[in-house]
This record gives structure tokens, sequence and C-alpha cells, in this order.
């Protein structure tokens, strides 16, 4: 087993992830397809696409979130139709039945977002690379630049839209206490005491809603262990027992949580897709400030 001082051991027990020993055996495997789904917020001023090509796991093709999406709505990234994304990851070169590995240059972040994607639209086998691409790089792994070229196959993709939580779900879940708001930003602007990286939206959160930041629920660009994700949530006044929709600026970090609750087997009601990117725009909805 190739080991360095950076690598912290094997993965954990987790039927979401794949270790990166496990892709790099199986990485030329004809129906494994390694999947780089980076994406930062504007504010970062970072280009994921050009970091891709630079520098990127061998074979590992590109998702775009920004383009993959929903293009009628102002809101970013919304989930595309069926027929856009099965276009799409047809031309990636990507079957129904391959195994997908995704990863992100931080480690889990978009990562989460991208694999809970695939698996609406009816991927069963796809999974998130542990550690991502930092422990891909830490351990000496190889690299590509430039981009990488699959042949194109058929993807049949059907909507799930049972896991999706419309505006109307989550007002509802408000006023009838029928399902937990979680949500993922930082304490900073769930307080509403910072800006909002994106610029026209007020800060603050939905009034009853709780506050778990998605980084109490990793560890070093890893998920973290079972004990720490439920004492993130319980510490934060959720009932893991009771339903929860899981939000966040824009439905990106919100999938980080849904992840972490799947992993301590509690299955998420919802994501909410529009999260604050919609709530924080729309005048007619309540906002509190401070903490919960």
């Amino acid at each position: 087993m190739l080991r360095t001082d950076k690598d912290p051991g094997p993965s954990p027990a987790n039927r979401f992830l794949k270790s990166t020993d496990w892709l790099a055996e199986h990485l030329h495997d004809r129906d494994v397809v390694a999947v780089d789904a980076s994406y930062f917020l504007p504010t970062q001023k970072r280009d994921a696409r050009a970091e891709y090509r630079s520098a990127h796991i061998p074979g590992a093709v590109f998702f775009d979130i920004e383009e993959v999406c929903d293009h009628s709505t102002e809101l970013p990234h919304m989930l595309p139709g069926s027929i856009q994304f099965g276009d799409a990851v047809g031309a990636l070169g990507i079957s129904n039945g391959d195994t997908v590995v995704v990863y992100d240059s931080v480690g889990l972040y978009s990562a989460a977002r991208v694999w809970w994607t695939f698996r609406l639209f009816g991927a069963s086998n796809v999974f998130i690379l542990d550690g991502g691409l930092p422990k891909w790089k830490a351990e000496g792994r190889p690299l590509e630049t430039g981009d990488s070229k699959r042949p194109s196959k058929q993807f049949r993709a059907e909507m799930d839209i049972g896991p999706v939580a419309m505006l109307a779900d989550v007002r509802l879940a408000l006023s009838s206490r029928s399902a937990q708001i979680v949500d993922a930003r930082s304490a900073e602007r769930f307080a509403g005491n910072v800006p909002e990286p994106r610029p026209g939206l007020r800060a603050g959160h939905m009034p009853g809603s709780f506050n778990v930041p998605f980084d109490q629920v990793v560890d070093n660009g890893r998920l973290a262990p079972r004990e720490r994700i439920e004492a993130a949530f319980t510490s934060a006044g959720v009932d893991l027992d009771k339903p929860i929709i899981t939000s966040c600026g824009s439905g990106v970090t919100a999938a980080i949580l849904a992840l972490a609750l799947e992993s301590v087997g509690r299955k998420p009601q919802g994501l909410y897709d529009g999260s604050w990117s919609e709530w924080g725009s729309r005048p007619d909805l309540p906002v509190e400030r401070g903490s919960q």
C-alpha cells in the first residue's frame, strides 16, 4: 500500500465512500469513471475547470455544476432536467451501469452535491473519493493535465423528486414543524453577522431553522466519524429521529449534511435546492438574525 506521513490511514467503514487505494487499483477498469466535481464560491475567485486542466486524477472527467443546471432561473446551479442531465453525463462517457467515483479539490465539498445529483437521476453505483484530490496528491499518486475524453455513452436519467425540497415544502415544514430545517452555512452567516457571498441576499436565517455548519461533520477534508456527526446535530438541538430537510447557501454544502445523515443511518426527508439563494432573495419571506 502506498502511504505517506500525511496519510491518516484507512478509509472509514462507509458504504458511500471509496478509498484512494481502491480507485488507484480500479482506475483503468472500463466501467469505473472518476469525476472531478470541483466548485468554488464566486468570492473565492478560483476557476475550477482551469484547476482541473492543470492537474486531475488520470482519466477523470469534469462535471460542471454551473453548466449542468437549470438555466431558466437566476438561482445558482439549480437541478437540471432529466434530458439535460442524461445528455451531459452520457457525453462525459458515463452510463447507468458504470461505477462513478466523485471527488473535488478541497477534499469533501462540492463532491457531495454531485454525488447526491447522480443518485437523484438514477445512478446506482456512485461514491465519493475519501479525502478527495488532496489525499490523492499527498500519497504521491499520478496526475494528468488537459481534458480527459471518454467515448460517449447513453445515460437514461429518471429524476426522483422525492429527495428534493422546494420552497413550499420548506415553508410548510417551518409552519407545521413537520420537519426540521438544518442550515449548513457558517455560524456567522446563519446569525447574519457577515454579508452573504452572493450580492442581493439578506443576512440571517429562516425562523425556526437549526444551524449545523458543514465543517462540523468534515475532518481535514474527510467525513467525520459517526460520533462526531451525531454530536454536531444533537448539540445544535436537532432530533435525529425526526424528519430533516437540509439547506445551505445554494444547495452545495446541504449535500454534505445529507451525506453525513445517511452515513449515520438517518435518511434526510429532502434537500432544499434553492436554499438561502432563494429564501434570502425573497422580501416576502421572514428572516431572523442572531444565533439559534
